[in-house]
């Protein structure tokens, strides 16, 4: 598997640490296919290159300062990013292709780029190097993403009040307030965002989706109806790579996966809302009462910056956790796929981003859904109406509802049920990527689809 084909190819993650990870989980899968690896990546957020030592690592100069690269206005940072770094990239990746012209050293074969980069496809058009993208979210939210113009069209964005719980129509089990929502100040920003990654798609070579077909048929069949470029759901990529090479931003504190040893099979919520979304000092309190009136177990991820009071983890968790005994535990970043197979867990209470959605799916963890924004609201929905793995925290962060929501997964033969549903999709993302899956079949594809071009 590891036997060197003479190709490179040049990936060139989003940096953000929900598109960086499945991008070096990309790398890592086609370096065993035999491509080598570069990683163009930004001088913001950027990986460390001593956990992936058979790739090259070159940064390009993003020009961001601190108050520039906060996580408060992503659609700002969004527009940014894809304005100051299409200059730099192509710079960069012309020097890449020339230098490895004739040389000893493997040709580049292919660029792999986030598809919300909306510049990489035109620089490597121009270059002449074949372009496929990688899209990190799922194939319901991809499909919402494309045709949201007939959402604006019906009045389903911008959303109102009590419209939110109204049903689309068009896109069953939608709800209007599934639909990613516009910034009420910048109320076209969203629109842009998404009108450029559908025109770059169309443009590309490719898609890459983490997800795989028995999940996603009916949405991947959707998508082939839009675009005119092939799909390839190679996923779920985290599941090819192992646990032994770390992409994470933040330090994950281990001390989490002994406690857990300490823990009854299926009795632990393990919460984390993920590496951008944050709670209010309010919404921090009730999510603290409610697990604690719930009198399960509990794993909770703060986050620096995920609650509105900093200082919050650091001056409060010692009496509150000394009041329940131990039967809670609290760090700033976990070892979420370890921790999600660790048999001691039993829910995942999560924002829905689709990595951690797919991650709980691949080890059969039933979910509490508590979607903030992007594509979290559709995966949500897919999670609790179609897959029916997961409940949606429709009552809002109230500590009795919190509560409530945490027996009826862990306590209740719903939670059960729930469980055996998530178990079965568990063993179908393990056989999707044995030979002869339908994930092992589309990396093949995928790999001929990158060498057909040279």
């Amino acid at each position: 598997m590891n036997q060197r084909n003479n190709h490179r190819l040049v990936l060139f993650p989003l940096p953000f640490q929900g598109h960086i990870n499945p991008m070096l989980q990309l790398g890592r899968i086609l370096y065993a296919r035999g491509f080598s690896i570069t990683i163009l990546h930004t001088d913001f957020n950027a990986p460390n290159p001593s956990s992936h030592p058979h790739f090259a690592f070159r940064s390009i100069a993003d020009g961001l300062n601190q108050p520039q690269a906060s996580a408060a206005d992503i659609p700002g940072l969004m527009s940014l990013l894809n304005a100051r770094c299409a200059s730099p990239f192509e710079e960069s990746l012309r020097e890449i292709v020339m230098s490895l012209q004739g040389g000893e050293a493997a040709p580049v074969a292919g660029l792999i780029s986030d598809a919300m980069f909306n510049f990489t496809c035109g620089v490597a058009e121009r270059l002449k190097v074949r372009a496929l993208v990688l899209r990190t979210g799922g194939a319901a939210s991809l499909y919402v993403y494309s045709i949201y113009p007939i959402f604006k069209e019906k009045g389903y964005v911008p959303v109102y009040g009590s419209r939110s719980q109204e049903a689309v129509k068009e896109f069953p089990p939608l709800l209007v307030g599934d639909i990613p929502a516009e910034d009420p100040k910048k109320p076209e920003a969203i629109f842009r965002i998404l009108d450029d990654m559908v025109k770059t798609i169309n443009n590309s070579g490719g898609v890459i989706l983490n997800t795989f077909e028995e999940l996603d048929h009916q949405n991947l069949v959707s998508l082939q109806e839009v675009f005119a470029v092939p799909f390839f759901p190679i996923g779920p990529s985290h599941k090819r790579c192992g646990a032994s090479s770390s992409s994470s931003l933040l330090a994950e504190d281990r001390s989490c996966i002994s406690w857990l040893d300490e823990q009854p099979p299926r009795s632990v919520i393990y919460v984390s809302f993920g590496s951008i979304a944050a709670v209010s000092e309010t919404e921090t309190l009730e999510i603290s009462l409610g697990l604690a009136c719930s009198e399960q177990p509990f794993l909770w991820v703060v986050r620096p910056g995920s609650a509105h009071d900093p200082e919050w983890l650091e001056k409060s968790p010692s009496r509150f956790l000394e009041a329940l005994k131990g039967r809670g535990k609290m760090v700033k970043w976990a070892p979420q796929t370890e921790v999600l197979a660790h048999p001691a867990v039993g829910a995942f209470w999560t924002h829905s981003g689709w990595n951690s959605t797919l991650e709980s799916i691949s080890e059969g963890v039933p979910m509490l859904c508590m979607p903030c924004f992007a594509d979290q609201g559709v995966n949500a929905r897919y999670v609790s109406d179609v897959w029916r793995v997961g409940l949606h925290l429709n009552g809002g962060l109230e500590r009795e509802n919190i509560a409530r929501a945490i027996k009826r997964l862990l306590v209740e033969r719903e939670g059960e049920e729930m469980r055996e549903r998530t178990l079965v999709l568990k063993e179908k993302a393990s056989a999707c990527l044995r030979q002869g899956g339908s994930s092992y079949q589309a990396l093949d594809a995928l790999v001929n689809h990158i060498l057909s071009s040279t």
